[in-house]
């Protein structure tokens, strides 16, 4: 299966947004080579017009509950309206510190 793939496709079909950018970042975590378990969605749709942030954090996950019940472990959401979307940049993702990495940083001299 193609989780950024199918993501893109549901994202896209349901908000029909301005803007899109999936990003699949499991290559900066602790997991396997080629694995789709860690992305970052910005998306600017008028679909988010009037509503406050976690009722357009809900809406994603409703629509791909399935995948983030299974091969999905995170996903950053940065959702804009029309009106926001070209004045508000993304942050970037944290480093990631977990599997291990965090031990290793903290041992690190």
């Amino acid at each position: 299966m193609n989780v950024e793939r199918l993501m893109r496709e549901r994202l896209s079909e349901h908000f029909a947004p301005e803007y899109l950018e999936l990003a699949n970042e499991s290559h900066r975590h602790n997991v396997p080579p080629d694995a789709e378990t860690h992305f970052r969605l910005v998306m600017v749709a008028e679909a988010f017009a009037g509503q406050r942030a976690v009722a357009r954090h809900r809406q994603v996950y409703a629509l791909l509950k399935d995948l983030m019940d299974g091969p999905v472990h995170a996903l950053a959401l940065h959702l804009y309206e029309p009106a926001e979307g070209a004045a508000r940049r993304a942050p970037d993702s944290p480093e990631c510190l977990g599997g291990g990495t965090a031990d290793a940083r903290r041992a690190a001299p």
